[in-house]
């Protein structure tokens, strides 16, 4: 065989991939310049999640955006489940997985990845080039070919022998697949999706991080406010309150008890905000967020986008009426609202009584459910498989 690729042109691409290590923004331009050198239509560079069936990275040139999406949306276990069975089958990764040569026809013809997402971009045979692969992960570098370009051929397979140690040398010094950096940023965009504000924080109350809702909050000094990047409420006394349950949570963290009640943040003539301290002893919010947080707080505040909000707007709730509500749906008993907010128990029911009649429910479960229908819990669509960190869901 001659020579695959003239020397200068090899010495090239390789700058140019070695220049990605410095600038990981160049990995678009250098993908394509790997598709043309490789005379292939599509490339992509993919972290493939064997556990979830996710693309932690997805990077490509030549897709049409629409099937990109839908190759991401719905054929990861197809494709997972074929390249793991080829990689378990080697001794080692540095041989190439080629679309023609190791499926058999049949399984193509009957593919629904092939089908939804090839044959309408025209693409004949894809060779497979992998980068790391792990229990829990596998990365590489997708190679497709157009009909009009044939099924890869010896000049590919040998081209991708020279080049995959410096892709692999690349990838690793740019951390383009550093996992532990790419489920951090996951858990920070699922928490940034969420009405509520939420803060992670050490012992002390030192805030180790607060989700974009937290973070508009403190801006504004309320009902949360950061001193010094510690977390404190719009009370000195509900900034004690607050510092005492995160220590609680701290100290009996597989105990939770007093610290999961609702803590008031600001002064009772103010819309009610209150927060919810939940214990960080375990899950994957501080192993992969913040290893060092000892609690999560959870805060709402009074908005016209929450539920509380929709539903005094749909029925016009009185202001004193409102606020009966918010204590409710923060697990106050009606005794406790009367008491917190200095009334007689039966005014309390009376305001209570008049939400039932505009309402059209007759029970406080009634009342909740109905509210927490109106809640939109995230900003709008929110493109993961759950949009609540599973290890733990809203606050109750």
């Amino acid at each position: 065989m001659g020579e695959v690729l003239s020397h200068r042109r090899l010495s090239e691409l390789i700058g140019s991939i070695y220049d990605c290590a410095l600038d990981p923004g160049r990995w678009d331009g250098t993908l394509a310049d790997v598709a043309e050198t490789f005379d292939c239509a599509v490339v992509s560079l993919t972290l493939n999640d064997l556990h979830s069936n996710r693309f932690l990275i997805n990077k490509a040139a030549g897709w049409e955006p629409a099937l990109l999406r839908l190759k991401s949306e719905r054929h990861v276990p197809e494709i997972n489940a074929r390249l793991t069975e080829w990689l378990e089958r080697q001794s080692s990764i540095d041989e190439m997985f080629v679309t023609s040569a190791h499926l058999p026809p049949d399984y193509i013809q009957a593919s629904p990845y092939v089908e939804e997402c090839l044959k309408p971009q025209g693409i004949v045979d894809i060779m497979h080039m992998f980068l790391m692969h792990t229990q829990r992960q596998f990365a590489e570098i997708g190679l497709g070919r157009h009909a009009r370009q044939g099924v890869i051929t010896a000049r590919e397979l040998e081209l991708g022998r020279l080049l995959l140690p410096h892709l692999r040398k690349a990838v690793t010094i740019s951390d383009i697949l550093d996992v532990s950096s790419i489920e951090q940023a996951h858990m920070a965009e699922a928490l940034d999706a969420l009405r509520c504000g939420v803060v992670l924080t050490d012992e002390r109350a030192g805030i180790l991080h607060a989700n974009r809702s937290a973070e508009r909050m403190m801006s504004k000094g309320a009902p949360i406010r950061s001193i010094r990047r510690v977390l404190a409420a719009g009370t000195s006394a509900a900034s004690r309150e607050l510092r005492r349950a995160i220590l609680h949570a701290a100290r009996n963290g597989t105990h939770p008890g007093e610290s999961n009640a609702a803590i008031r943040l600001n002064e009772a003539d103010q819309p009610p905000a209150y927060a919810h301290v939940l214990p960080m002893v375990t899950g994957d919010l501080r192993t992969r967020l913040q290893p060092n947080a000892v609690a999560a707080i959870f805060v709402g505040a009074t908005d016209e986008q929450t539920g509380i909000g929709l539903l005094a707007k749909a029925y016009n709730l009185t202001a004193a009426e409102v606020r009966i509500l918010e204590s409710l749906m923060a697990g106050h008993t009606l005794a406790e609202t009367a008491q917190h907010f200095g009334i007689a128990r039966s005014t309390a029911k009376t305001h209570l009584d008049h939400i039932f009649a505009k309402t059209g429910v007759s029970r406080q479960t009634e009342l909740v459910r109905l509210t927490m229908q109106l809640t939109q819990p995230v900003h709008g669509p929110l493109d993961m498989a759950h949009p609540w960190p599973h290890q733990f869901g809203p606050p109750s």
